[in-house]
């Protein structure tokens, strides 16, 4: 079959015989080694497979491993299986001899072509095979929810939809698309999941509106970091901070008039603020798709798909991986205490860094990028970092910042955040940076607006030339 089918139907029937022989590689199988990546999409992908596994009951183990493990991976169970990494890496070592069974769930460029043989029996499902670009049609989490409905286990549909948000797949258009559509339907015909069109606050169900409003947006506004601004905001448009019994009300409780009075307010606003080849795109920074798990509480982190991924996030990137899959996986009553304290560290430690950035005015404001050096940041947070100071400075143009990793060769983690509008208009950070840190030694890729690399220490001033030149924001 082709490498590169078009049609829809067509990709998605050829993705389900490979599903289904995965399936009865599964059903062979007496133990299973999973190895999935760090991130939400990848905790996220790992919980649904070890789910799966736990409902067949075979022996598994779930190990979540960075991009430059996976060549030197090994095992030695009847079958392995990779989610949210592997496409761009070589596996042959998995693959070593005539009885491995691999089967590969990812939705990153590939470098092999479809149907690639290898040593052993080697599954690979991509969208990417089909010309679906991954980056939005299907997360890794959602290939491993397509495995789990040949099983028909629909009930961990919204598992897939945690993985998309998680992934950032609705962030250019406000709401999921492709593929990740099958999924969004599964999981409202089952009822686990809703979603309406909504204002586009994080926090819709833990921070109150006028703290929502003041982290609004990654643009710089008159709301932004002033609570107080924020409040009398609220106030002009007749819309209560406190309910009648005095405490502090969140998006969530905002009527349909009054979120149609904020939108109003928040598109003059922000249309002001832009120059005007942005002012198109406002509409889209406002609004836009909300998911939320039925079985969850109100007024939890657990309600709202995006601030839920922020939890799981908070696991990965503190090295508590399987602290995040015993959170999908049900198992939250034991671990509360554990996960409370956990993420009230990772907010304080990134409150503390973000600071320290801000009281040192350690940015550096170039032509075209701003950057600043994160040493002493965990190279797991100096995106996230990057992301809250962007409103800070400069917002049209992008913000880099970069930390020592520890290796056996001296390097940096970079990271790259910048405002939707730079990727409304076109450009596509992550295959700039991709490009960029292959010339340094380095290697790197991501979203449009949310990327990153690896480039080696005597590199990197290298790589911050280049990429101010690569660009031109004006």
């Amino acid at each position: 079959m082709s490498s590169n089918i078009n049609n829809i139907e067509e990709s998605r029937n050829h993705m389900d015989l490979l599903l289904n022989k995965a399936k009865d590689k599964i059903l062979d199988a007496e133990d299973v080694t999973i190895f999935t990546h760090t991130d939400c999409d990848g905790i996220t992908a790992g919980s649904i497979l070890s789910s799966i596994l736990d409902k067949l009951e075979i022996d598994h183990t779930v190990n979540f491993v960075e991009i430059n493990e996976v060549e030197s991976l090994d095992t030695e169970t009847d079958l392995t299986i990779i989610s949210d990494l592997g496409a761009g890496q070589n596996i042959a070592n998995l693959c070593k001899n005539s009885n491995s069974s691999v089967i590969v769930l990812d939705h990153h460029p590939p470098i092999r072509k479809l149907g690639t043989e290898l040593k052993g029996d080697l599954i690979e499902i991509n969208p990417n095979y089909y010309g679906l670009d991954g980056s939005y049609t299907i997360s890794g989490g959602g290939l491993s929810y397509f495995l789990a409905k040949t099983f028909h286990f629909y009930d961990l549909s919204w598992m897939g939809i945690l993985s998309a948000v998680g992934d950032m797949q609705n962030s250019m258009t406000g709401k999921l698309r492709g593929l990740n559509r099958e999924i969004l339907n599964d999981s409202t015909e089952v009822g686990c999941v809703d979603y309406v069109n909504d204002l586009l606050l994080y926090g819709r169900h833990t921070r109150p509106l006028f703290v929502a409003l003041s982290y609004f947006g990654d643009i710089n506004l008159p709301l932004t970091n002033n609570r107080n601004e924020c409040i009398h905001f609220l106030e002009n448009l007749d819309i209560p901070v406190k309910n009648d019994l005095g405490s502090v009300r969140y998006l969530c409780d905002l009527n349909m008039d009054e979120k149609s009075r904020l939108f109003t307010e928040l598109l003059k606003m922000m249309t002001r603020a832009v120059p005007d080849k942005y002012v198109k795109y406002v509409p889209k920074l406002i609004s836009g798709e909300s998911y939320e798990f039925t079985f969850e509480d109100d007024y939890t982190s657990f309600k709202d798909a995006s601030e839920y991924s922020t939890v799981i996030n908070a696991c990965g990137r503190n090295g508590r991986h399987e602290l995040g899959m015993e959170v999908i996986k049900g198992n939250r009553f034991e671990i509360s205490n554990e996960l409370e304290g956990l993420v009230k560290e990772h907010r304080a430690y990134l409150a503390q860094n973000l600071s320290k950035i801000q009281e040192s005015n350690n940015v550096e404001i170039l032509e075209n990028i701003q950057y600043f050096d994160g040493s002493g940041i965990k190279p797991s947070v100096v995106g996230t970092i990057a992301g809250m100071l962007l409103s800070n400075y400069d917002w049209q143009k992008p913000i880099v910042g970069y930390t020592h990793i520890d290796s056996d060769e001296p390097g940096y983690k970079v990271s790259l955040r910048c405002s939707k509008l730079l990727g409304y208009e076109g450009i596509h950070f992550g295959n700039i940076v991709r490009d960029i840190s292959e010339k340094c030694g380095g290697s790197g890729g991501g979203h449009s607006v949310a990327c990153g690399a690896y480039i080696p220490e005597e590199n990197m001033g290298k790589f911050i030339n280049l990429l101010n030149n690569s660009v031109n924001i004006a």
